[in-house]
């Protein structure tokens, strides 16, 4: 059996940043996924799922509200490995292309107040496990160390 792309990148080297992780076509359109990567693998601890679980809601419901990107997302939603997201966009994209996006969303993130959007029993099948305080702290630690003065190199997956 073939490994998959995602596991042929090389964890030891791959640094918190913004990664085209692979381009698919469906019925002829393009489709972009990305990896968000918010901590560096295997070298500092992974994200708990409370925090993953509140970035998950409010990345959703920012990004499927966006007045210009809403109709081009198909999916939000966290990595097993709990080191970051995979975001999935109808079109052919590079990183580049969203970084300002993302500022955007984890803004949205870090600044939010009030109840965390779908956090309760009707709406979520595990709604107490959601911790907004914590999801904002990496949120902010995502922009300020990445997003907002990102590198070339957190841009490309490492050879």
């Amino acid at each position: 059996m073939e490994k998959i792309a995602s596991f042929t990148v090389d964890h030891i080297k791959l640094q918190p940043g913004v990664y085209v992780s692979r381009r698919d076509f469906a019925g002829g359109a393009a489709v972009t996924t990305f990896d968000l990567r918010m901590t560096s693998p295997n070298d500092e601890p992974v994200m708990n799922t409370a925090e993953i679980h509140a970035i998950e809601h409010l990345g959703a419901t920012f990004l499927r509200n966006h007045p210009v990107y809403k109709d081009k997302i198909l999916y939000f939603g966290p990595m097993g490995c709990r080191t970051g997201f995979y975001l999935l966009m109808a079109g052919d994209y590079e990183s580049e292309d969203i970084v300002p996006l993302m500022q955007e969303m984890y803004e949205f993130i870090r600044d939010f107040e009030g109840p965390v959007p779908g956090a309760a029993p009707r709406d979520c099948g595990n709604y107490l496990d959601i911790n907004l305080p914590m999801a904002q702290y990496m949120a902010r630690r995502y922009l300020d160390e990445v997003l907002y003065d990102i590198r070339q190199d957190q841009l490309r997956y490492p050879e």
